[in-house]
């Protein structure tokens, strides 16, 4: 057997001599070496690309903005609803969308003040629903206000494909993702089924937020999304009696990891009453206090995300 197996791993030179071909510790199976040229990396991404469904671009759509965070309670819906209207602001002639594909916990229909389900066309496409000039889509249109959605992920992802591929979205210049929190079944289908022109990852400057801030911009970075910078929020409050400024989250957190990832800070959004009492009664403040600063503040994101969209 061991004659055999080493005969496998030579061959006889033209004088009868045996020559070794391989060694038996480095190639046990006695592969004969590749003639390609291609190094391991472009194998590598040549095998994957064989594995990966084909990115189809949504109809009607021109580009797609996701944003995303590591995890909940950072205010990443609040921001995509801000950004969505921010864009408008700064591209009054353009068609702006926004997409709730957050399944389990839909947020656009309150902070939109939308309500009510899509109507069909004559192709039995939804019809998004609109408000402040933004065509919205969510599932929190299709169930009760309070149903809880139970599903296992099959169902979400055939749920994510009615969101973003039944929907009369034309004509649409940019539509904005709110995408769930982490990085699991949803963000991975979406990021590798549309091409995706940038991501805008929230954070806040809290440790634990910042780490699955980094997750989730490692993830964007691994399916070859572009990352257009990271956003603080809640990066200070302001007293609104003295105006003494208290950073309860922390000081500049997001700066060590864009330092380290080699990303850009495009908006420190502050801890302000006024978003959060506006967001829950469906009136953004982009919309209902334009001249704030801190509606100037999502203004300026949006600028941002516009100019790195062109160079992207």
């Amino acid at each position: 057997m061991f004659l055999k197996t080493w005969r496998c791993l030579a061959k006889r030179n033209v004088s009868g001599t045996w020559i070794r071909l391989f060694s038996s510790h480095d190639n046990p199976l006695g592969i004969p070496p590749s003639s390609s040229k291609k190094s391991q990396e472009e194998l590598r991404r040549e095998h994957m690309a064989r594995g990966l469904p084909r990115k189809r671009q949504i109809d009607g759509v021109k580009h797609v903005i996701v944003v995303a965070s590591g995890k909940g309670g950072v205010g990443k819906s609040t921001t995509a609803v801000n950004l969505a209207l921010g864009l408008a602001a700064n591209e009054p002639m353009k068609d702006i969308g926004l997409l709730d594909a957050d399944v389990y916990g839909p947020s656009i229909p309150k902070l939109m003040n939308l309500h009510g389900e899509p109507e069909l066309t004559t192709d039995n496409l939804m019809r998004p629903l609109v408000n402040y000039g933004i065509k919205c889509m969510s599932m929190g249109f299709l169930v009760e206000e309070n149903a809880a959605i139970v599903w296992r992920g099959l169902m979400v992802m055939a749920a994510i494909e009615r969101l973003t591929r039944q929907v009369s979205w034309t004509p649409l210049d940019y539509l904005v993702i709110d995408m769930p929190p982490g990085t699991g079944d949803v963000q991975l289908s979406i990021s590798q089924n549309i091409p995706v022109s940038g991501a805008v990852v929230v954070t806040t400057p809290q440790d634990i937020a910042l780490q699955d801030a980094r997750r989730g911009a490692e993830m964007f970075r691994k399916v070859n999304v572009p990352v257009l910078g990271l956003i603080q929020n809640m990066s200070v409050f302001v007293c609104p009696k003295c105006g003494h400024q208290e950073h309860i989250f922390g000081k500049d957190g997001a700066e060590g990891i864009a330092r380290e990832m080699n990303l850009d800070i495009i908006g420190d959004i502050p801890l302000h009453r006024r978003i959060r009492e506006l967001s829950d009664t469906g009136q953004p403040i982009v919309i209902a206090e334009p001249d704030s600063p801190q509606a100037e503040t999502y203004r300026s994101i949006a600028k941002t995300v516009l100019e790195r969209l062109q160079n992207t």
